[in-house]
């Protein structure tokens, strides 16, 4: 069987699944089934009444290319010389200063991923449009490219083509199971008969969840009803240069319209008034109005019952009963913003449903426990057609060229996956849509998920905890704010501007010079440990790392996971306890599906090679114990030999510390002396206190995350994620030393072959703040010769160095010493490229 003769069934029939089908076919796959419960016609989910505004900018580079290529494609979708995007643009407008503060991060953001957009005043904004209360608003985003999507003519138009190049198109037929053998997908199952499938990609939306359990897959998504209202026409409905009496009004190409407008026309940018939770588009003369400020209601879309024959645009299943005792704020709201609207009533709503996650990212890729068995869910009309194309990029290519990390299906911890914690997350970010965010925040609730052997300590020494993964991290302790005044002149904190500010503490400052000068204990517990096992274990090591996992044990080897196209789809260590006994420590969920999937399909091509994944992060813990005391510390502890003799850089051992069996790894991620320390969790706080009692006299400290980062940074360690994704290959990355060239055979070879430090067209770079103060947080535009050239990945203030840091990639033209500015709420700051790394390049302090 080849690529293209694979027999793909899609289920769903709305703007993702028409899509996938269209982007396949380009492609050349045409064995295509396309199955829909409602009539194709109009199919009654979510792109049935979707109100299909595009607004491109994103914190999310991902999510915002895939918006860039709906608007593409879209523009491109015509009939009759009629696009399927009318591209009025967007206004985004501010009527408190925090708002207003917030569109210049959101312009960074823009200028970060390509997109034109300009900040304009009050009065630009009542030009682009007029309807504005001029009282109220205070000044605006404006993305001229933004516009609106027309969802559903657009399905009727992919189906009408793929159905010329040979798709099939189910109407009004129910899948009622999916078949599988031997770990494939083999049908689906429909109300009427079984179909044979290689492939099959859910793009049921809302329905998701129910086909998800079809083959034991939690699918974290919350259906939840969304409040939408057209108003009677509007008296005075006209954009700058035309009138409210049927005179020639331009529409959204440019052209002119006499008389009454088409009913799903529209003339002024869609609007969105994000300071009280609303958004604006035009309908023809109405208003089209929708409102996050309710509470929120979430629906179980197995009570919607079986979609009708008869779907309309006012019956469908999707579209539940309006209730205007929730909307009445947002009225009173509406005519505050818009005058015009005092004019005239509502005269028609409905709370339609959409799909929400507990991260607010959509649900993309391969169940990690079905091989063939895809899930598109939970992708709005703004990202449809770029979720497509990086679908119909893996199922084709193996990868997509926009990187999917942040829409893995894979990508939750279990404890993330419950009922519960889907239910409550997914109504919070429903609340928080349009809320101003800080990239630091945490959540308020669920909290305490998953915690460390060391917690209770943390606790008593006044551990800050922000939470990732379902962890608490602690970040700084306040225990350690005593030392603030025994900081040297040279370490003393600055001053930082209220947003950098934001869940920081200059304790952090404290805790970064104990590690440099004395010892510090960090809780490594929250990295994702596997342990890989059996006699085919070091064969799936060589196959997928870039690095010689084939060593002696005792060894301990940082590499690279790559895809088939050479992009960095994690960074890992992989540790040699015995011949065939491995400690790997990767970066998440995602990882873990990998390693699982690969190990399962050689075990199952080659018993006599069979490989065990089994993950160990919960029944295990870790202390980093760094600084140039550590080995006083440890030696108080622990006979066994901690000496560069007897663990040197790099390398792996059984020892005992304290009375505890421990793991240590000669390992260190902040530049200094130090092992990572793994025991049993049962023993983990006994380890905590041996190492705490032992080190009270060489100034031991706990010390947070925050200064972690810093400290990493000074030293040029990558974090994957931020620094490198599949967007980057090793030698952009400036993670070639981890590839052994002379290595045969692992998963990405072939595509790096030619490429070099030389070759590459854009580098990570260091850049060093040049007025030693100004502090940036990440993902800020980096301009050089007046041009954005690239964007920050990683930030932190360098305590050691005495000035903030910043990562960047950056054409390989802007060199060492070249000065480049980072925009920062509308501000640039000069920084200067700067060799790497900035702390201990002789590595004199790693090695002891």
């Amino acid at each position: 069987m080849t690529s293209t003769s694979a027999s793909v069934f899609i289920i769903g029939a709305g703007i993702v699944g028409t899509n996938i089908a269209d982007e396949l076919v380009s492609r050349g796959w045409n064995n295509i089934t396309v199955v829909e419960q409602g009539p194709l016609g109009m199919p009654g989910g979510s792109t049935s009444h979707a109100p299909g505004l595009v607004f491109q900018t994103n914190v999310s580079k991902t999510m915002t290319l895939f918006a860039q290529y709906t608007v593409e494609k879209f523009l491109s979708l015509q009939k009759d010389g009629e696009s399927c995007f009318n591209q009025v643009g967007g206004l985004e407008v501010a009527t408190t200063l925090e708002r207003l503060e917030d569109l210049k991060r959101k312009l960074g953001y823009a200028h970060s991923w390509g997109i034109d957009a300009q900040l304009v005043g009050p009065e630009e904004c009542r030009k682009l449009y007029p309807s504005l209360n001029p009282s109220l608003v205070l000044g605006g985003l404006h993305i001229p490219s933004d516009g609106l999507a027309l969802a559903a003519r657009a399905v009727q138009l992919l189906i009408e083509r793929t159905t010329q190049a040979g798709v099939r198109y189910l109407g009004s037929t129910a899948v009622t199971g999916i078949e599988k053998a031997d770990g494939r997908v083999t049908g689906v199952v429909t109300s009427d008969t079984t179909i044979p499938a290689d492939i099959v990609i859910s793009c049921a939306g809302f329905w998701g969840v129910e086909i998800g359990a079809m083959v034991g897959l939690p699918v974290p998504l919350l259906p939840m009803a969304h409040q939408y209202v057209k108003t009677t026409a509007v008296p005075h409905h006209n954009a700058e240069g035309a009138t409210a009496n049927g005179d020639a009004l331009p529409n959204g190409d440019g052209k002119l319209m006499n008389g009454n407008l088409p009913p799903n026309s529209a003339i002024l940018p869609i609007l969105r008034y994000q300071d009280q939770d609303l958004y604006y588009r035009e309908h023809g003369d109405q208003y089209g109005i929708g409102y996050y400020g309710h509470r929120p209601m979430p629906v179980n879309a197995a009570s919607l019952g079986k979609t009708p024959e008869d779907v309309n645009e006012h019956k469908m299943p999707s579209r539940l009963d309006f209730t205007m005792d929730d909307f009445d704020p947002a009225w009173k709201l509406s005519q505050e913003l818009l005058p015009v609207l005092k004019n005239c009533e509502i005269a028609d709503g409905f709370n339609g449903i959409f799909s929400f996650t507990p991260d607010g990212g959509p649900l993309v890729g391969q169940s990690p426990t079905l091989d063939g068995f895809y899930v598109a869910e939970a992708v709005w009309v703004t990202h449809s057609a770029g979720v497509a194309r990086a679908v119909a990029e893996v199922l084709t290519t193996g990868k997509s060229n926009i990187d999917l990390a942040e829409c893995e299906i894979s990508r939750f911890e279990q404890v993330q996956l419950t009922p519960a914690y889907v239910s409550e997350t997914s109504q919070q970010n429903f609340v928080e849509v349009y809320d101003i965010l800080h990239p630091l925040q945490p959540r308020e609730s669920p909290r305490n998920l998953r915690v460390s052997p060391f917690y209770v300590r943390h606790r008593e020494l006044g551990a800050f905890f922000l939470e990732a993964g379902g962890w608490e991290r602690p970040h700084w302790f306040e225990e350690n704010a005593k030392l603030l005044q025994d900081l040297p002149s040279e370490w003393q904190p600055i001053e930082r501007d209220a947003w950098s500010a934001r869940y920081y503490s200059p304790i952090a400052v404290a805790e970064a010079w104990k590690t440099r000068t004395a010892v510090a204990m960090y809780d490594m517990t929250p990295l994702r440990r596997l342990e890989i096992s059996g006699p085919g274990a070091v064969d799936l090591l060589k196959r997928l790392t870039t690095g010689n996992v084939s060593r002696k044990p005792g060894a301990v080897t940082y590499t690279l996971l790559l895809n088939d196209s050479g992009g960095v789809r994690s960074d890992i260590t992989v540790a040699r306890i015995q011949e065939d006994l491995f400690q790997v420590g990767v970066n998440g969920p995602v990882d873990t599906a990998y390693f699982t999937r690969e190990a399962r399909l050689q075990s199952k091509h080659s018993p006599d090679r069979l490989v065990q994944v089994r993950d160990i992060t919960g029944a295990t813990c870790c202390i980093g114990l760094w600084g140039p005391r550590a080995r006083d510390v440890i030696s108080m502890v622990s006979d066994d030999d901690f000496s560069n003799k007897g663990l040197s850089y790099f390398r792996v051992k059984r020892a005992n510390v304290g009375g505890v069996p421990v793991t240590a790894m000669r390992l260190s991620y902040v530049g200094e002396l130090g092992w990572e320390l793994y025991a049993s969790a049962e023993n983990g706080l006994r380890l905590w206190d041996a190492l705490w009692k032992a080190g009270q006299s060489h100034g031991i400290i706990a010390a947070g995350r925050t200064a972690f980062n810093s400290l990493r940074l000074e030293k040029g360690f990558r974090s994957w994620g931020t620094d490198m994704t599949t967007e980057h290959d090793p030698y952009e990355a400036g993670l070639d030393f981890a590839v052994k060239a002379d290595k045969d055979g692992f998963v990405g070879k072939a595509s790096l072959e030619g490429r070099s430090k030389e070759t590459a067209a854009r580098k990570l770079r260091c850049l060093t703040v040049n007025d030693g103060s100004s502090v940036v947080l990440g993902k800020e535009p980096v301009f050089f010769d007046g041009k954005a050239q690239g964007y920050v990945t990683s930030a932190a203030f360098g305590y050691t160095i005495g000035k903030p840091i910043a990562y960047a990639y950056l054409p390989s033209a802007v060199c060492e010493g070249s000065v480049v500015e980072i925009e920062y709420f509308g501000r640039k700051i000069a920084a200067t490229v700067t060799a790497e790394p900035l702390y201990d390049p002789q590595m004199s302090r790693l090695r002891g």
